[in-house]
């Protein structure tokens, strides 16, 4: 299956709570759209991986996924090397996805920024004609995203770009909500974390009512790119 889209993220819940209005979006415009976890999220205060297995399986059918796949990396000690590069650019070649979007650039949890540069090195990786990778016992094709974006999460990184996604919130935050584990609930004792607040829960919202002021839309979210974004004319700009 080729996809027009594969979102990446260290985390299950990391593109729901960053790009998903953005996904379900080109979802609804006809684009074939997936999801690569790298881990389980094991390490996570809440739930346990297999709930969270459960909770991705739900948040794919809400975003209209053609694809979501878990390449089971160690929660908090996955490296950026030869091996796990090769497990990512076998995926890609798989899925042969025209853009990546995928983890912030920086961020508060050390797999985040981790995550976003052992993915860009694997984009860049999947295009050499002289790495060999296999699946199913037949040999890929060398494949190189013509786009790799990074999505911003914890920290209000100045995006490059933002997308309009006015109309497409709803299903967002119910994709977010979907990880049920991790989120706002005053009936679970499992303890606390960054994301389990009221503040963080309602920040879904208000952060994408932000970016959409700045661009003069109800709602935005945003990216930063590897390299400069390019228009055919000027008025390719809203």
């Amino acid at each position: 299956m080729k996809l027009d889209i594969l979102a990446i993220g260290a985390h299950p819940d990391d593109v729901e709570l960053s790009c998903a209005a953005t996904l379900v979006k080109e979802v609804a415009n006809g684009k074939k759209v997936g999801v690569l976890d790298l881990t389980r999220g094991e390490l996570g205060t809440r739930g346990s991986a297999e709930l969270r297995d459960e909770e991705a399986a739900e948040a794919a059918k809400i975003m209209g996924l053609s694809v979501r796949e878990n390449l089971g990396l160690a929660d908090g000690f996955f490296s950026n090397d030869r091996e796990t590069q090769i497990r990512i650019i076998e995926m890609l070649r798989k899925y042969q996805p025209e853009i990546v979007l995928c983890n912030a650039i920086r961020d508060r949890h050390i797999d985040h920024g981790r995550g976003s540069t052992l993915v860009s090195h694997a984009c860049f990786l999947s295009g050499l004609l002289k790495i060999e990778t296999q699946m199913d016992g037949k040999s890929q094709e060398k494949w190189r995203p013509k786009h790799v974006y990074h999505y911003i999460q914890w920290e209000n990184i100045t995006p490059d770009f933002v997308v309009d996604v006015t109309g497409f919130m709803d299903k967002k935050k119910e994709a977010v909500l979907a990880y049920k584990s991790q989120f706002f609930d005053e009936k679970n004792q499992e303890g606390n974390t960054p994301i389990s607040s009221i503040n963080f829960k309602e920040s879904v919202d208000y952060r994408a009512r932000d970016l959409g002021r700045l661009i003069g839309t109800e709602y935005g979210e945003g990216f930063t790119a590897e390299r400069f974004p390019a228009v055919n004319s000027i008025f390719d700009l809203i």
